[in-house]
């Protein structure tokens, strides 16, 4: 299960990595973004990185902080890890140049202004519904992790932590 505790330090990976990239293209334009291998794929990593720490949030703190488009975040980090012949030059660029300030200042505004002690002391409340859906994730990542499913892919399809996965 995810953990409230744990969404603040997952927010700060985020706001680091994403002024990674701003750094990584401060005075770049498109054509060396392209050209250079090793702004083109710092950037792209970056990015993966910021959509796994979304991934991470508590559904809580997502369903609560409806500001930014998480599950587009998410959605970018898996085309950059399973689908990288896809990406187009283009929309990584417009991703890493447009998106990940306003992101970054978004997160930024969340680490202020959030009472953090108070949110890591929220307890998950589960209905019986919610219970059964947690065993039933168990159940399909153990199923998963036995025919040799990737732990990243098996936290994506089920929604449960790394951690979660790796103690099955």
């Amino acid at each position: 299960m995810r953990e409230h505790s744990r969404d603040k330090g997952r927010l700060e990976d985020i706001r680091q990595y994403a002024l990674n990239v701003e750094q990584i293209l401060d005075g770049v334009i498109f054509d060396e973004f392209v050209r250079d291998i090793r702004i083109y794929y710092s950037v792209m990593k970056n990015i993966e990185v910021i959509g796994e720490a979304a991934n991470m949030l508590t559904k809580d703190f997502k369903e609560q902080h409806t500001e930014l488009p998480w599950r587009q975040i998410v959605k970018m980090r898996n085309v950059l890890v399973h689908g990288y012949a896809q990406v187009s030059d283009a929309d990584l660029w417009d991703t890493a140049y447009n998106d990940i300030k306003p992101l970054r200042m978004q997160i930024e505004q969340y680490l202020a202004e959030i009472d953090w002690n108070a949110w890591k002391n929220v307890e998950n409340t589960f209905s019986e519904m919610d219970n059964t859906l947690y065993n039933n994730a168990i159940q399909t990542a153990r199923k998963m992790k036995a025919k040799g499913f990737a732990v990243a892919d098996i936290a994506e399809i089920t929604g449960l932590s790394l951690e979660e996965i790796n103690k099955l």
